[in-house]
């Protein structure tokens, strides 16, 4: 605005000066003469327009200011200033800027001009005009008025609009305390039977809370609030502090302590600010807007409510899939999961607390009578549902009170926030879990933890009836069990353990039925119990199997057993190792965190002082590493690290063990604790094995490819480099948020990590086999030299294969290794010969393989001579026939189960990526051999036509769809719902036979094997369009629909209300947001924004057109549908906040969308879909942006703002548009203010 002066010549600037000067000698003779404030006005207006001054004058409301402060401050002449700031002679806010400068310092020596002024105030401050003639020289008079601090670039006008207003009311906020004595170097307060005085000090309060209240001006300072958090810090301390104390305020009659501070003010921050005043404009769209927003109450009254929750139960299903290992937690997935759910369903916290445990506790259900099969059990559910899921709760609760404690150190010290002002989220905690006591059948507990329950329910019983005493001297389950207990007693205890709760608790309504009159006469406490353990019993074997079948229930007990694994005997070592990876690691619910963080810990036992040996230390370590390998290998085990999110610390510690046993010549044997004889070998199988399992080592490359990228996705490339990569981010973030510094409270401090960084070529051995395993996926073998030790090693691996087969074993010699004409060894030499690394062995074995496999196509050998049993059927192709063989002699108990488990996800992943019907007769064959595992061979094997058949996983959406909305029948609602989506697993759970498998948790077990999911998008928004007619007709025949009419609930379609319709579109586009981001994760959902949904607006194909009223809400719905779909994809991918690596991408791709966007309504673009469609989908998507994801409008480029905010005036859609400006920040400050006043009321 500086350039507003710069480009007055001197000679327009003496000009000027000279009318000054005659209009002030006009206006001291009409002083003089009292002339009517009109005439003069006449007078001066003539004077200026004469001169070429143009109106209003910012040099004549300079001069005139000055000529009434304070020689000629007579009432004639503040008659003449409030003349010309009404007849616009003078820029209004410029003469009050000026004015309060000047009198509100003076205002004890001149109170009458203090009233005049605030009287000014009330007349011309709560309609300020812009855009007129002179306005970016009056603002920028206004700038250098408010002595604004100094920049380097001249501040927008609306900017100087927003200090100006926030400076009028801080002065006369401030003004208000010293006079009244409460500001530190206020003087003597004035004498209270000063009536003037008083009554000033009134006026200014009344004026203060005008301005907090008045449409205008309170969206203005609300501006401050969010964008001037340190002013606005004092201003509201201040204010508080005038409700609280000042004797004037109480006396007023329009204005009280607790209207003078509003409600949506109380905050420092500006988050989740409201709209003062009721008074704005609304517009037809906003309507339907309304309705959206009503609609969770109208669900809330049916039993859809659980449906707002659905992603959750989809994740949780999710991550019971034990074919795949997470190498993210599921703490943290969810935590984002459920703070997106609840900005986006607009729910209270308890409100989504109770969602999480209610779809925990469903889970929990669904496999409480699981089938057999090698996957995860029950242990994993429960583990879900009392440690997972309160962890997030846990997550959720710190976060808040980090950010809290955050802001608490950045304010001043009189304006910290007591603890008392903590904790929204414990609150909400505390109600979610008083309510979950309502869900009486869903808090049944399975058989095998009823026990648990009830100890848990004795527990709280014996706190309530006063025998606390007890209880600090005896362990939980040396409790008596005579109590009835459910899951919440479970919840409860595992909330307490995590200090979310307190004993509290006990004294709920309901929580405990019958307290105790009196102890049982005997208590059976002589029984060897982790309370022995702790009261300093020595680990002997009677308590060693108590121990490793009971689950800890605190953090000291883990925290003993630790130092006996660091400290104790040799013996002493084994039995903490067994101990801790028994009872406690999978139903040690309370623990369950700090447990796999020490068994990670404890499998990198410290390098001894001054170590020189020639092998590695860990060798000696063999017996306490094998016991930790095999105590950790079990499906649920294994799926219990990936849900707590350390596949990568594990990954990490197991490379180091491989890399030393692999590389040991075994010449040395221990005993295991089964008294079995155990070499480098052995311990070398068992490490590797599961590092092998903690990867997708068994897909090849073009599984990895979506839709034809010429590169996979990072993600997708799951394999022991990114791992490590993983692992070196996570060790290298932890402990710098605000959360974490809360979390890390929770944490033992026995726990120590190396933060250095770890790379594959920290291990070379592990590195040339991995990169000789991805030349093998891909079908390079190199040449094998003749002669060499790994031609040996393969001659003797032959022999070996070739012990049982009645025929030369010449047959198989690899033609590669020159040793045709040469004899194989004998079996005793071939397996002297094998007393070789084990790294030497697996590089041998891709040749065996390759010479085994040459013999069975050539005739010499059928794959049932490869192993001692079994018989594939000549339909099979060869290696899945050779692999068959192979696998299904495996012994299936307890001891080999970690072999079966490896070679199980290969042998479906091989049979189901071959022809029909391979994997049913593969199925059939494991079957008859396991009866017990029936169920999950006739699940695996129907789920194959997946896998090869596009058109049938577009079925098996739309039975999705149908069942969880309850489409498709004559009734307007059917069933329908989480229930209905997910069903109850797979499994003989009724008489009959199998049961069938829900459309949910079917598309659960197989979408990982869709080759290509890209094509998923269009058909999901195919899905959803159609969806949405079906809701709107109320799944009636198109034909019965009934007209459009008005109901006491809204506009009714059919028999649907709209109200209701919304409700069932948002559980539609829930539903479809959750299957895409599941499918194809950020990736898919980035897709879906940038080319699915522009495309589809320029298209709209495939859509049938309505007719009528009733097309035109059809229309509306699909574009809120869409809307829906797109925020909710975007939620789940990204995060609401940027706590997420994923979020960094979210600015691009949202300014990618919103560029189409704002082209579209600039008309630079032509579309095709229904216009009702479009303004649904652009004021729907903006709408849910304003309201839920603040923090995305936040990070976008400006210039796109300005654009939409531009294009949504355009719409009608002016308070969307200026949400969208207010919420962006101070860059656009300038243009929200400027939009507020010209936004007519």
């Amino acid at each position: 605005m500086g350039e507003v002066f710069q480009n007055m010549s001197e000679e327009e600037e003496e000009e000027e000066g000279s009318v000054m000067d005659g209009v002030m000698e006009v206006t001291k003779w009409a002083q003089e003469k009292k002339t009517d404030p009109l005439i003069w006005s006449i007078q001066v207006s003539s004077a200026l327009n004469s001169g070429g001054v143009s109106l209003p004058s910012v040099e004549l409301a300079q001069r005139l200011v000055s000529h009434i402060c304070f020689e000629n401050h007579v009432p004639i002449t503040w008659k003449f200033l409030e003349k010309a700031m009404s007849v616009r002679l003078l820029p209004p806010l410029l003469v009050l800027s000026l004015l309060s400068a000047r009198v509100v310092p003076q205002r004890r020596l001149h109170p009458s001009a203090y009233a005049l002024y605030m009287d000014l105030l009330s007349r011309h401050a709560f309609s300020p005009h812009i855009h007129f003639p002179n306005y970016l020289k009056v603002m920028a008079s206004i700038h250098h008025s408010l002595s604004l601090p100094p920049s380097n670039h001249h501040p927008h006008p609306g900017v100087v609009l927003v200090h100006f207003l926030f400076s009028i009311v801080s002065q006369l906020l401030q003004s208000s305390l010293d006079d009244q004595g409460f500001l530190q170097h206020s003087p003597d307060p004035y004498n209270n039977n000063d009536a003037l005085h008083r009554k000033n000090t009134a006026m200014a309060i009344e004026i203060i809370a005008r301005f907090l209240h008045h449409k205008l001006t309170s969206r203005i300072l609300a501006l401050v609030q969010r964008n001037m958090p340190a002013h606005w810090g004092p201003f509201l301390h201040q204010l508080q502090q005038l409700a609280a104390n000042s004797t004037v305020l109480r006396s007023l009659k329009h204005v009280t302590p607790e209207s003078l501070l509003p409600l949506d003010f109380n905050s420092t921050t500006g988050n989740g600010i409201k709209l003062l005043s009721s008074d704005w404009k609304t517009t037809p769209t906003l309507e339907l807007n309304a309705v959206m927003a009503d609609s969770c109450a109208v669900q809330s009254r049916h039993d859809s409510w659980s449906l707002l929750w659905l992603p959750i139960d989809l994740i949780l299903e999710d991550a019971m899939d034990g074919n795949h290992v997470a190498e993210a937690s599921a703490v943290e997935a969810l935590t984002g999961l459920v703070k997106a759910l609840q900005a986006v369903n607009g729910t209270a916290w308890h409100s989504a607390f109770l969602g999480l445990w209610i779809a925990a506790l469903r889970l929990v259900q669904r496999e409480r009578d699981p089938g057999e099969g090698p996957v995860p059990r029950l242990d994993t559910c429960l583990s879900m549902l009392l440690c997972i899921t309160t962890l997030v709760v846990a997550n959720l609760i710190e976060e808040e009170e980090g950010k809290l404690i955050e802001e608490a150190e950045r304010s001043p010290a009189n304006q910290r926030m007591d603890k008392q002002a903590l904790g929204e989220r414990h609150g909400a905690l505390v109600t979610s879990l008083q309510l979950l006591g309502d869900y009486e059948n869903l808090l049944t507990p399975p058989q095998s933890v009823i026990w648990g329950a009830n100890q848990a329910a004795a527990k709280a019983t014996l706190f309530v009836s006063g025998h606390s005493g007890y209880l600090e001297h005896t362990n939980v389950n040396d409790l008596p069990t005579n109590c009835s207990g459910n899951l919440r007693h479970l919840i409860v205890e595992a909330c307490i353990a995590r200090h979310l709760l307190d004993t509290s608790a006990y004294f709920w309504h309901g929580y405990v039925s019958t307290p105790f009159n009196q102890l049982p006469h005997s208590i059976p406490n002589h029984l060897p119990s982790w309370s022995s353990l702790m009261k300093g019993s020595p680990l002997t074997p009677p308590l060693v199997n108590v121990l490793v079948a009971t689950p800890a229930s605190s953090l000291a007990e883990i925290e003993k057993i630790f130092e006996f694994a660091i400290n104790g005997s040799d013996e002493e070592k084994i039995s903490a190792a067994t101990i801790l990876c028994g009872a406690s690691l999978v139903r040690g619910w309370n623990v369950q965190e700090h447990i796999v963080f020490f068994i990670i810990n404890m499998l990198s036992p410290p390098v001894p002082p001054k170590y020189s040996g020639t092998e590695s230390y860990l060798i000696s370590h063999a017996p306490f590493l094998n016991v930790f390998l095999v105590g950790i290998s079990s499906v649920d085990s294994v799926q219990i690290f990936s849900l707590h999110g350390v596949v990568p610390l594990l990954a990490a510690v197991l490379m180091p063990i491989c890399e030393a046993f692999g590389s040991s010549v075994p010449n040395v044997s221990w005993t295991a604790v089964t008294g079995e004889k155990l070499t480098c070998h052995a311990v070398f199988s068992n490490a590797f094995i599961l590092l092998l399992r903690l990867w997708r080592f068994d897909r090849p490359p073009v599984e990895h490819v979506m839709g034809g990228a010429a590169t996979p996705a990072l993600g997708s490339q799951l394999g022991p480099e990114y791992l490590l990569l993983v692992r070196n981010c996570m060790l290298a973030a932890f402990g710098k948020s605000p959360r974490d510094r809360v979390r890390s409270r929770r944490f033992s401090k026995m726990i120590r990590f190396s933060l250095e960084p770890l790379f594959m070529d920290s291990f070379p051995k592990l590195n040339i086999w991995y990169r000789q395993h991805q030349e093998c996926i891909a079908s390079i073998c190199n040449t094998l030299a003749p002669g060499g030790p790994v031609s040996q090693i393969v001659e003797a691996l032959l022999t070996m294969m070739c012990k049982k087969i009645n025929r030369s074993a010449q047959s198989l010699t690899p033609t590669t290794s020159g040793s045709s004409n040469s004899s194989l060894p004998s079996l005793d030499d071939a397996l002297m010969k094998l007393k070789v690394p084990a790294w030497d062995i697996l590089e041998a074995t891709p040749f065996v393989l390759d010479a085994a496999l040459t013999a069975c196509a050539h005739g010499s050998l059928s794959p049932r001579e490869l192993a001692t049993d079994g018989n594939a059927p000549a339909t099979l192709p060869l290696p899945l026939a050779a692999l068959l063989s192979l696998t299904i002699t495996y012994k299936l108990d307890k001891s080999c189960e970690r072999f079966v488990i490896l070679a199980g996800p290969s042998l479906i992943a091989l049979s189901s990526g071959c022809p029909w019907p391979c994997m049913p007769i593969v199925g059939a064959l494991w079957a008859q051999k396991v009866k017990r595992w029936s169920d999950f061979f006739v699940f695996s094997a129907s789920a194959t036509v997946f896998h090869h058949s596009r058109d049938a996983v577009v079925q098996l959406l739309r039975s999705c769809f149908a069942s969880t909305l309850g489409l498709g029948s004559a009734c307007i609602y059917n069933n329908g719902g989480v229930g209905t989506l997910l069903g109850h697993g797979f499994g003989s759970h009724y008489s009959g036979g199998f049961t069938p498998v829900a459309p949910g948790f079917l598309y659960l077990r197989v979408y990982r094997s869709i080759r290509d999911v890209m094509f998923l998008t269009d058909e999901i928004v195919s899905l959803l369009m159609l969806s949405v007619r079906d809701i709107a007709n109320g799944g009636l025949p198109k034909g019965e629909v009934e007209k459009l009419k008005k109901t006491k609930y809204g506009i009714r379609y059919g028999q649907v209300s709209l109200a209701a319709s919304m409700t069932r579109v948002k559980h539609a586009a829930l539903l479809g947001a959750s299957i895409l981001w599941i499918s194809g994760g950020s990736g898919l959902v980035q897709s879906l924004i940038t080319e699915t949904l522009p495309s589809w607006f320029l298209s709209a194909q495939g859509l049938e057109q309505e007719g009528g009223e009733s097309g035109v809400v059809v229309a509306m719905l699909r574009g809120y549908a869409l809307a829906c779909f797109a925020v909710l994809g975007g939620t789940f991918a990204w995060g609401i906040d940027s706590l997420s690596p994923a979020s960094k991408r979210r600015p691009k791709v949202l300014e990618i969308h919103l560029e189409f966007l704002a082209n579209a309504l600039d008309r630079k673009i032509s579309l095709r879909c229904d216009c009702a469609t479009w303004r649904a989908y652009v004021s729907g998507v903006m709408s849910l942006m304003v309201s839920c994801t603040p923090l995305w409008i936040q990070e976008l480029d400006v210039g796109i703002l300005k654009r939409m905010s531009s294009g949504l005036r355009q719409l009608n859609e002016e308070d969307l548009a200026l949400r969208l400006l207010e919420i962006r920040g101070t860059s656009v400050m300038g243009e929200a203010a400027e939009m507020i006043c010209q936004t007519r009321l």
